[in-house]
């Protein structure tokens, strides 16, 4: 069997393990949450380097593609270095693979649904994922994306994706190199709700992104809204079902009640490939293809 694991400086309480059988292949899945403390996660990746088939780092991104451009996050690469043997991912492929195909999916399921309430997106970090914001505005959106707001707490919402990409080369240099703590929730941080920017999330009937990120700042009314997000556990479900969430479209599959990481499920099909490499975004498409993967769609209320 193969062995994929997730090392993740989020909650340990989000911790998770199952198996799965991918185009034949067993893999074991993994996720493994050190509460913050990047170098508890340094050392478990040490600890674990060449003895798993593939490594995901979960709960920060190894740097962000907007645009084709790389902007690497200088303050996660020491969680990494000590990984000589296994393959890491951070999810990037899948965020540009699989999540481009959510606003197609949303059109084919419940299409009608959100014509009626307006084709409006709020993408919570747009720069974390530029292909879910180029797909969202490729797909004829009206698009907000909260960089500027969830990620800076500067209240400025940008509109267009070229404004991402301006702010993107204007501040990753900068902020890329910021303690990752001041720019992302970890550890407990992630379980703090503190509504905020209320008017976006009025505004929009679709709500798509990082799940802490959209639980961070989200109000208790979200009548009628449609969240597309990963990496959910039963408690996250719960509670956009009590704040009126209409429909809610995970990215990745649901795995024994949870969706996972883009991390921990690009992990998985590294593994399950057997090449001992991270794969391209084509390879990850054809795997994609052949495993049938699409986003899933859940009616809350």
């Amino acid at each position: 069997m193969k062995r994929a694991v997730s090392i993740s400086i989020g909650s340990s309480k989000r911790n998770k393990a199952v198996e799965v059988t991918l185009l034949g292949e067993k893999v074991s899945m993994e996720r493994i949450g050190t509460d913050g403390d990047m170098e508890a996660a340094a050392l478990k990746f040490q600890e674990l380097d060449g003895k798993v088939d593939a490594f995901g780092v979960g709960g920060a991104d190894l740097g962000a593609i907007v645009d084709g451009k790389w902007y690497t996050l200088h303050s996660v690469t020491p969680m990494v270095r000590f990984v000589k043997k296994t393959p890491l991912v951070d999810g990037g492929g899948l965020k540009n693979t699989l999540e481009n195909r959510a606003p197609a999916f949303l059109d084919a399921k419940i299409g009608d649904y959100i014509n009626s309430r307006g084709r409006k997106v709020l993408v919570a970090l747009g720069v974390d994922r530029w292909g879910l914001s180029q797909a969202f505005a490729d797909a004829g959106y009206e698009t907000i994306f909260g960089d500027l707001m969830f990620g800076l707490d500067i209240p400025i919402a940008l509109h267009k994706t070229s404004q991402l990409k301006m702010v993107a080369a204007l501040l990753m240099p900068i902020a890329s190199r910021l303690p990752f703590v001041w720019i992302y929730p970890t550890g407990e941080k992630q379980e703090k709700r503190t509504p905020k920017w209320g008017k976006y999330y009025a505004w929009a009937t679709v709500i798509a992104g990082d799940c802490h990120y959209i639980k961070r700042f989200m109000p208790d009314d979200l009548q009628g809204k449609v969240i597309v997000t990963n990496t959910t556990t039963p408690e996250d479900v719960e509670l956009f079902r009590r704040c009126g969430v209409k429909y809610l479209v995970t990215t990745t599959p649901v795995l024994e009640g949870r969706s996972f990481g883009t991390n921990m499920m690009e992990a998985a099909l590294v593994a399950a490939s057997g090449k001992g490499r991270p794969l391209s975004w084509p390879e990850l498409n054809e795997m994609l293809d052949k495993l049938g993967f699409e986003p899933q769609l859940q009616e809350l209320n």
